[in-house]
């Protein structure tokens, strides 16, 4: 068995320092750590029990079956921050079949990521009889 021991998600963006501007200064993400030099440099973010590397270029955009799960703390006060900070929101909060609250904004490369609250009373938060 394979002994995982940290993970991360590596993104290689078409421009980097628009995607840096966008997970650090935009979306407000925690940088773990940076790595070499000049505009291809790498930064790695803290995603809660993970991490999101960007670094490197490429010529195109990732595909559309990558996509970033972000539970947060508060949904609705996201979409104020996002909004004022001038975040395009492709979905604001919306409450699913599911029980979850769910808004999808995109980079800018087009990668969605979807920013989850789990409302107290969902069975991801609580199961009766447990």
């Amino acid at each position: 068995m394979v002994h995982v021991l940290s993970s991360r998600t590596l993104l290689h963006p078409t421009d980097p320092e628009r995607s840096r501007a966008f997970y650090g200064e935009q979306l407000g993400l925690a940088v773990y750590r940076e790595f070499g030099t000049g505009p291809e440099r790498g930064t790695v973010y803290f995603l809660g029990g993970g991490f999101l590397e960007v670094s490197g270029r490429s010529d195109t955009p990732p595909s559309p079956a990558l996509q970033l799960w972000l539970q947060v703390e508060d949904v609705t006060g996201a979409h104020e921050e996002l909004r004022a900070k001038g975040v395009a929101i492709a979905r604001p909060p919306v409450r699913e079949p599911w029980g979850l609250i769910e808004m999808w904004i995109t980079d800018p490369d087009g990668t969605r990521i979807v920013l989850v609250e789990v409302p107290a009373d969902h069975p991801m938060r609580y199961r009766p009889g447990i």
